[in-house]
């Protein structure tokens, strides 16, 4: 007999209803957790809902602002990073760069195909965790070398090979935690790469092993710029907590560039706990991390990059709007490569899940051969035609964002400013601190006394 078939007498009763805090997410999770006694392991970044740059708009021009012709009148999207101390400074033609992406995590055609479409592009590429691979270095015109508390593959004649040195202190997935890479992606090369036995799980420090502190930081921004005999930038890249004071002390430690992740930027593997509820949205620590670079007055002469759910050209010309001078895109170049693609669909329900939704990525078994050290998975990818792929995204950001900058008057893509934005959510306003729309107030404003 079903529920239907059921006849109940007396009273009507209330209509079954579903917890807004016991939802049925929250319920399978803690299903999962009880038959499996594991806490749970993915990849990607936050998949909650924030406060994200779709919650800004650009004014425009009209009387008061006077638009550039989009055919006749140039609208400049170069940047410069590591004018500071580097004697060899990057000079990029457009102001969107790869982030840190490890061997290990993607497969070597992977990391190929974003030196390529970076390179075709006119911009940078980073090798993440693992240490430096053939392909990546030699299809990378500007590679820049992640230095990381595992030092996982890190020998000094990378370094040297490198066009600049990122320090990474924290990951906007994970900011206080370290990355995992499970046995099961851990082939002969990684192992080999990573100094680490072939098919155990690896699990990255969550700190340095040889600094505790700026003070620390300090000696070994000095020990890098040694090694490398002064030529290089050296960035300094923290997760979104505490924007304002890591800004702060990365500037004093002696960095060139500061690389700014918020929570919705991705990583390979960790806890979902750790992704979905330690960090902040990347919309919240831009300006915070700018107010800092003007108080030390360094803005511009120490570049700021951000990153963390960075999808668009439109987002790449808010992040310049709120004074950041480049962005760094991950997940948005995966799927450039053909991650998460449709066309695997069939594969993708076959290990439960779907397109656009799949994050297993530690299990190794990516049917579209990025995110995996499976020789005949990884043979699916074509890096070639990954690079072609990734390098007409860029374009198409890159003209997206300028269509926006001439829209607001601005010959220059960091000509743009907070004065061009409005925010259409409250939540928006207070963290970019900029106008409420059809109002001159924000959450907080100086002088308004709420």
């Amino acid at each position: 007999m079903t529920m239907k078939d059921t006849k109940h007498d007396g009273p009507p009763r209330t209509p079954p209803r579903q917890s807004a805090t016991f939802t049925q997410d929250v319920n399978a999770e803690i299903r999962r957790a009880a038959a499996t006694g594991i806490y749970d392991i993915r990849g990607g970044g936050a998949k909650r809902k924030v406060p994200h740059f779709d919650d800004l708009l650009f004014l425009g021009a009209s009387i008061s602002r006077y638009p550039l012709e989009g055919y006749r009148e140039r609208c400049g999207t170069d940047v410069t990073l590591g004018t500071r101390h580097a004697k060899n400074p990057i000079k990029l033609d457009i102001p969107v760069t790869i982030a840190g992406m490890s061997f290990g995590a993607l497969s070597g055609a992977a990391k190929e195909a974003l030196g390529r479409g970076a390179s075709a592009a006119g911009t940078s590429t980073t090798t993440g965790d693992g240490g430096m691979t053939q392909e990546e270095r030699g299809h990378s015109s500007k590679l820049v070398y992640q230095y990381l508390p595992s030092r996982y593959g890190m020998n000094p004649d990378d370094l040297r090979k490198a066009d600049a040195i990122e320090v990474v202190v924290g990951q906007g997935a994970k900011p206080g935690g370290g990355g995992m890479l499970l046995g099961q992606k851990i082939s002969d090369r990684v192992a080999q790469m990573r100094n680490l036995p072939q098919g155990i799980d690896q699990r990255s420090a969550c700190r340095h092993p040889d600094w505790t502190g700026p003070d620390d930081l300090e000696i070994k921004i000095l020990e890098l710029r040694e090694i490398t005999g002064w030529k290089v930038p050296i960035y300094i890249k923290v997760g979104g907590a505490r924007p304002y004071f890591d800004t702060t002390l990365a500037i004093k430690a002696g960095a060139d560039v500061v690389v700014l992740d918020g929570m919705q930027g991705g990583t390979a593997a960790t806890q979902d706990v750790f992704i979905e509820h330690v960090g902040q949205p990347i919309l919240a620590c831009i300006r915070e991390s700018v107010r800092a670079l003007q108080d030390m007055n360094m803005h511009r002469e120490v570049q700021l990059i951000v990153s963390g759910g960075i999808r668009s050209g439109a987002d790449v010309a808010k992040c310049m709007a709120l004074g950041a001078d480049a962005v760094a895109i991950g997940t948005a170049a995966l799927i450039a490569l053909g991650d998460n693609d449709p066309r695997w669909e069939e594969e993708y329900q076959k290990l439960g899940t779907t397109a656009g939704a799949y994050d297993d990525w530690h299990e190794g078994r990516d049917p579209a051969g990025i995110t995996t050290q499976d020789p005949e998975l990884a043979a699916r990818f074509d890096p070639i035609e990954g690079g072609r792929r990734l390098n007409n995204f860029l374009k198409v950001m890159t003209l997206e964002a300028q269509t926006i900058a001439r829209a607001c008057g601005k010959n220059h893509l960091h000509n743009l400013e907070p004065e061009d934005l409005c925010a259409i959510t409250m939540e928006a306003a207070a963290m970019a601190k900029v106008p409420l729309a059809g109002t001159d107030w924000w959450p907080g404003k100086p002088g308004t006394g709420f």
